[in-house]
């Protein structure tokens, strides 16, 4: 794919996740990323065939920049406890985030389509952040930065709380200080020295 193309296909990705963001998954239609690109049904198609396949892309393009935001933001001193609370910090961003969401949008792509495990991305990266997190207290363990008993269980609570808190993010609200209450928690619940 030459330089041109590469930079249409982003356009492309960054414009339909306006759209994405706008409607949500389930009322996006190949001729409303038509409209929002400007650009031709037939150019659309030379880069992608279905709705599904864009906002995947999208999801996989909003992961790695999310990837590198946290990981510029990692200082070479940062113990794994300055890591675990940046990490928590951008996930309350995260949930705080009223507008320019896909939040909405994921939700309604998995539940109308039911990749199987190996083809869902949002199962691969719940499984990949719990590895890292589980490194991270392991590490902060081995330190003396905390106490856990259960690093993998651990990890794997505190992914769940983070989904648990961005469904009633969407759904019945949630403020700065229930975040950071439960943030508090998982911190505690390490006995981490903060």
């Amino acid at each position: 794919m030459g330089e041109k193309s590469i930079q249409k296909r982003r356009y492309i990705l960054e414009t339909a996740r306006r759209v994405f963001v706008e409607k949500g998954f389930k009322r996006v239609t190949m001729k409303d990323i038509v409209e929002a690109c400007e650009i031709s049904r037939g150019g659309l198609y030379l880069y992608f065939d279905s709705t599904s396949q864009i906002f995947l892309e999208v999801l996989k393009l909003e992961s790695e920049e999310t990837d590198d935001v946290f990981s510029d933001s990692i200082t070479e001193d940062a113990t794994a406890a300055d890591i675990l609370i940046l990490f928590l910090q951008e996930q309350k961003k995260e949930l705080l985030r009223k507008e320019d969401t896909l939040t909405q949008a994921i939700y309604e792509f998995y539940f109308e389509n039911q990749p199987g495990r190996k083809d869902n991305l949002l199962r691969r990266q719940f499984d990949s952040a719990v590895k890292i997190i589980e490194r991270l207290i392991e590490n902060g363990v081995d330190n003396g930065e905390f106490y856990c008993e259960d690093c993998q269980g651990t990890a794997r609570n505190i992914m769940f709380v983070l989904e648990g808190l961005k469904i009633s993010a969407q759904t019945i609200g949630i403020t700065a200080d229930a975040v950071d209450r439960e943030i508090a928690y998982i911190l505690r619940s390490l006995d981490a020295e903060i």
